[in-house]
């Protein structure tokens, strides 16, 4: 039997445009994981370029790579600069789930 060769799928080689971005990370706030958006979050900086993505949001690269990282928890605030950095904006709307009558 052949065997089957695979290759790594990574996530930042098919954000190519701002709105890919933005869909990619407004998907993972609507899954309310964390540890999700922060890896959603490098994903689309290792797709910018990590190091022009820390010096836009003021911060180290190593910093960043660890910030984002799976065992990383960011600061809100660094998440806030990071987003800004990808030229990207944070919104709030009503969830439908729990509306007010």
């Amino acid at each position: 039997m052949a065997k089957t060769v695979t290759t790594p799928w990574d996530p930042a080689d098919h954000l190519k445009s701002e709105e890919d971005m933005a869909a990619y990370l407004e998907a993972a706030f609507e899954e309310g994981d964390p540890a999700l958006v922060a890896a959603a979050l490098g994903d689309i900086a290792r797709a910018k370029g990590m190091s022009q993505v820390a010096r836009d949001a003021g911060l180290g690269r190593e910093s960043l790579y660890k910030a984002l990282s799976p065992a990383g928890n960011p600061e809100f605030a660094t998440i806030l600069k990071v987003i800004a950095a990808l030229g990207l904006q944070l919104h709030a709307s009503p969830s439908m789930s729990k509306r007010v009558a």
